[in-house]
């Protein structure tokens, strides 16, 4: 069975479709040249993830848009949504491109390295303790970037993905995805995992 026919289909408008498709494309460019970047693996392989994700909205976009389309003159008229979503993932098989570089230990040139270790922004991934005490709590509610000067970006549980979360909970086992200073990223990251009780 190949892999478009173990995508289950839903319907969901192509306007919809086509701004997850947007937003997980740019997440999917950060991560990736965070990744390669820095030699980060685990970003790559959200990166990877990510890609599936894209490839499922790809199918639903593609049927929603055969299935509005009635006649020669509906078809014109969706044609340019089918260009942006394709358009759109030629740009997360980009990204999967450069996570690739890193699963397959081909580094980026030390020196570029070094000129990006320098930017006051960056990107990390960690995974959520039961023990946490952000457990539980919406991003909204903590807001961390007043805290401790961070972002969270993204939430993956299991296979579902949250872009730009904002009142979704926190729960153990969440894979996050988070962008801020070097400081804050460090400070969130023994939150997530449990080894402090605060901000402070």
């Amino acid at each position: 069975m190949s892999d478009v026919e173990r995508i289950e289909y839903r319907p969901v408008s192509v306007r919809e479709t086509l701004i997850q498709m947007k937003d997980i494309s740019e997440l999917m460019i950060d991560l990736a040249y965070s990744a390669a970047l820095f030699n980060n693996k685990a970003l790559a392989e959200e990166v990877i993830q990510l890609e599936k994700r894209m490839d499922d909205l790809v199918y639903v976009l593609s049927m929603n848009l055969m299935l509005a389309a009635s006649d020669k003159n509906d078809a014109e008229t969706l044609a340019g949504g089918s260009k942006i979503g394709n358009l759109t993932n030629n740009i997360s098989d980009a990204a999967a491109d450069i996570a690739g570089l890193v699963l397959n230990d081909i580094r980026v040139h030390p020196i570029v390295r070094e000129v990006f270790k320098r930017a006051e922004e960056h990107l990390a991934r960690m995974l959520i303790a039961e023990n946490s005490w952000i457990t539980g709590k919406t991003i909204y509610g903590l807001d961390l970037a007043a805290e401790v000067g961070v972002d969270i970006i993204a939430i993956r549980r299991g296979e579902h993905w949250f872009i730009n979360p904002d009142k979704e909970l926190l729960m153990p086992e969440d894979v996050i995805l988070a962008r801020g200073t070097a400081s804050g990223l460090e400070k969130l990251k023994r939150i997530a995992t449990g080894e402090a009780e605060s901000f402070d």
